[in-house]
């Protein structure tokens, strides 16, 4: 069957709502486009697990600071739309600017509090509120749906699940696990960005994390210890300047002193251009 394009949000609605008349499960994938292996391994799970699979390509402006790479995002809707028909997408929203904020500036936005302050949110202060306000509209404009998020971004992963639930979106928001090269950098439409010697070091997020997992692993319970960890991994990289590593408690994300139960090692990094994020989890069971 040949892929739908729909760039506007009335016809989108339509196809959809048509199909669930029918029936019909839907799954969602949003996305910013440049597609790779991670995205098309979540629009693979939509596919299985939904009848009618529907991603949505669309550079989210909102969700960029002044001076971030908004103009710059790598963009390739011919590529994004082969590499979405060939993991089984049905339906492919590309939705312009003009379309998703036809109003041009956005009164209404979408803030997720506590969650969307650390971290991430601290270092990027208006990002979180721009994915929440855009995938609010996504998760409108789509409908009942399941929609699927990977872990890459678990922060984000976090904010878009308290948001579903504290507004009653009829959404169920499935989370799905990092898509990593050979090498363990996990997959990012930045890594594109990267020159060879970069792409070498960019590697050391994924040490860094192994190194904390390993901390954790031997009975280090002290936050602090598995940070330094982290931090001294990172250190050995002339490449790569840290932002933050952080060893948090995986639901309120607040770093406690002492780990127990679901934890979450963060790192954020950045290696020449781009700014790379990546996280792991364990369970520390007594």
């Amino acid at each position: 069957m040949t892929i739908e394009i729909i760039p506007t949000i009335a016809a989108l609605r339509v196809r959809l709502d048509d199909a669930r008349t029918k029936g019909a499960r839907v799954g969602l994938v949003p996305t910013m486009g440049y597609l790779h292996a991670g995205h098309t391994s979540l629009m693979a799970a939509a596919r299985a697990e939904n009848d009618l699979a529907v991603t949505s390509i669309f550079v989210n402006p909102l969700q960029f600071a002044a001076g971030e790479d908004l103009t710059d995002y790598p963009r390739d809707l011919t590529r994004d739309i082969a590499l979405a028909s060939d993991a089984g997408v049905d339906v492919v929203f590309t939705p312009s600017v003009d379309e998703m904020y036809p109003f041009g500036a956005v009164l209404t936005t979408v803030t997720v509090d506590q969650i969307s302050t650390l971290w991430e949110g601290a270092t990027r202060p208006t990002h979180f509120a721009g994915v929440a306000t855009v995938v609010a509209k996504l998760f409108a404009i789509t409908g009942p749906c399941r929609a699927y998020f990977g872990e890459k971004d678990f922060q984000q992963l976090a904010v878009v699940r308290r948001m579903a639930a504290d507004l009653s979106l009829p959404v169920s928001v499935v989370g799905c696990p990092i898509v990593r090269e050979a090498d363990g950098l996990a997959l990012s439409s930045r890594n594109v960005y990267l020159g060879r010697d970069e792409r070498a070091a960019a590697t050391v997020l994924r040490r860094a994390l192994d190194d904390g997992l390993a901390a954790i692993e031997s009975g280090q319970r002290c936050a602090a210890e598995v940070i330094a960890a982290m931090t001294a991994r990172v250190a050995t990289e002339p490449l790569a300047q840290l932002d933050y590593c952080a060893a948090v408690d995986a639901n309120s994300f607040l770093q406690p002193e002492w780990l127990s139960d679901e934890i979450r090692l963060l790192i954020a990094c950045r290696v020449g251009r781009p700014r790379l994020i990546d996280n792991a989890g364990v369970m520390i069971i007594e």
